[in-house]
């Protein structure tokens, strides 16, 4: 072999050599990632998880959302609970602006949502006695204490969601005011205890300077009214110049509730079938917070009726409304079946 042709092929082994050395340095960088290589990518994952799934498999769907409060997760006491409404404050304690509603309708925080409970209702400000001073800490850890030891637990000790209190009404807070306390401001404590025969739900809002307090006994409602048809109604006109009827309305508030409508058809049918009569409708409440208010809301009930008989064909020359109030009882205001009784809705002949 000649000496320029031995040159020629070190040079083609060199250029040859430094052609391999070049590739494996770029095979050695890793390239960036090009979209269509990701959607590439994925679309393989995709292939190979369908290869391997079940084809009559439902697709997934989303985390189930937490369970919000359930009466039924509270266990049931069977220890006794004395006289409505349960408790007694600790020493020290006093409660003020005190009522007693027979039946009313209270929205409870339950953490997660408000739970109207219906049943009697027992609200009340709390405030410290001459002496002692207040801590909000030391009510409500007795408070606490108290429902336990009655085998009751707490629901919840947070604030209610600022949406939430923006739902409830105007006439709802006015009710409350005075067991709900500074709801706006301060956490709730809300505490339920369950019975065989009853369940208790007591709620309590306390801040530096006092607290609200409310607790009802639910139970499911029980109607006291009873339809009094046409001719009965004329049989006690004639008889004794009125006739009173347990007229159901709203809580505190002179709506006519719809399980009473029927009676109010057979006040106009006998208005109907007898032009000449002309009737006074009498409201009575019972004595059962402000006799003002008690006033108001007689009357106020009485022209509801009015309205209502109007509504259906009735001349309003023929009627007046009437409000008495608590002046009037026909029964004991002492015992619950009697408060029953004084609220209720009179017909007089004028």
């Amino acid at each position: 072999m000649d000496i320029r042709r031995s040159k020629s092929m070190m040079r083609q082994g060199v250029i040859v050599a430094m052609a391999i050395g070049v590739l494996a340095a770029c095979n050695r960088q890793e390239p960036p990632v090009a979209a269509q290589d990701t959607e590439t990518t994925a679309a393989a994952d995709q292939a190979t998880g369908d290869a391997h799934a079940d084809p009559e498999a439902a697709p997934a769907s989303e985390p189930a959302k937490p369970a919000g409060f359930d009466l039924e997760s509270v266990p049931v006491s069977d220890r006794a609970l004395g006289a409505f409404p349960f408790i007694t404050l600790p020493d020290g304690y006093e409660a003020i602006n005190e009522q007693t509603l027979s039946l009313a309708r209270v929205p409870f925080w339950t953490g997660d949502r408000l739970e109207d409970v219906e049943g009697k209702a027992y609200l009340a400000t709390i405030q410290e006695r001459s002496g002692h001073t207040y801590s909000d800490l030391e009510l409500e850890r007795n408070i606490q204490h108290v429902v336990e030891q009655a085998g009751g637990v707490m629901v919840t000790d947070s604030a209610i969601a600022p949406e939430v209190l923006e739902g409830v009404s105007r006439d709802v807070r006015k009710n409350l005011v005075d067991g709900w306390g500074d709801v706006y401001n301060n956490p709730v404590q809300t505490y339920v205890i369950r019975n065989a025969d009853k369940t208790v739900w007591l709620h309590l809002c306390s801040d530096s300077a006092g607290a609200g307090l409310i607790i009802v006994e639910a139970r499911a409602f029980e109607p006291t009214a009873s339809l009094l048809p046409a001719d009965a109604l004329k049989r006690e006109i004639d008889t004794h110049g009125k006739v009173a009827m347990q007229v159901n309305f709203a809580v505190d508030k002179a709506d006519i509730l719809p399980g009473s409508m029927p009676q109010i058809e057979q006040v106009a049918n006998l208005l109907n079938g007898d032009p000449a009569l002309k009737l006074s409708i009498n409201g009575h409440t019972d004595a059962t917070g402000d006799a003002a208010h008690n006033q108001a809301l007689s009357e106020a009930r009485a022209r509801s009726v009015v309205a209502a008989l109007i509504a259906r064909g009735i001349d309003g020359s023929r009627l007046q409304a009437q409000g008495l109030g608590q002046s009037e009882p026909v029964a004991d205001n002492a015992t619950e079946g009697g408060r029953a009784k004084n609220r209720r809705v009179e017909l007089v002949r004028i």
